[in-house]
């Protein structure tokens, strides 16, 4: 079945974001989605970290990925997939929370590229920036929960 994208508010966007089991394992809450912007927030446990205290790569890659889609969604309408991004890991991450911070940087009718920057918080420091990504979204075109 074919469908339209449609546009998303904040509320619809937090269900898309309920819907996916591994945002739920690791925690993910969606704090900002509109006007080309989406931020999305993970708890630091001891499950997504790596053999030397700090959070895994793949879970940076994770929030990565999933933030430059959100904030394509908010231009492209809710049928949005990632079809690439590089991620580069400045510094280790580790603390209380992940923020993520997307924005599209330009689009089309059917995709567009985002920028994202990932900090360390911990409530008693200011935050690091541990990672940066750019990545291209594009729309699909069918009903996306069959």
């Amino acid at each position: 079945m074919t469908t339209a994208s449609a546009t998303l508010d904040l509320e619809s966007a937090r269900l898309v974001l309920a819907a996916q089991p591994f945002a739920a394992l690791v925690g993910t809450e969606l704090t900002e989605f509109g006007d080309g912007r989406a931020t999305l927030i993970v708890p630091i446990r001891a499950e997504i970290g790596q053999q030397f205290g700090y959070v895994h790569g793949g879970a940076l890659s994770y929030l990565a990925d999933n933030t430059l889609t959100f904030a394509a969604g908010t231009v492209l309408g809710a049928n949005v997939l990632t079809v690439g991004f590089t991620i580069t890991y400045l510094r280790p991450a580790r603390g209380a929370r992940l923020r993520a911070e997307a924005v599209v940087t330009g689009s089309t009718r059917r995709q567009a590229v985002v920028n994202c920057e990932i900090y360390a918080e911990s409530d008693d420091t200011e935050p690091i920036l541990c990672a940066v990504a750019q990545g291209t979204t594009r729309t699909v075109e069918r009903d996306l929960r069959t």
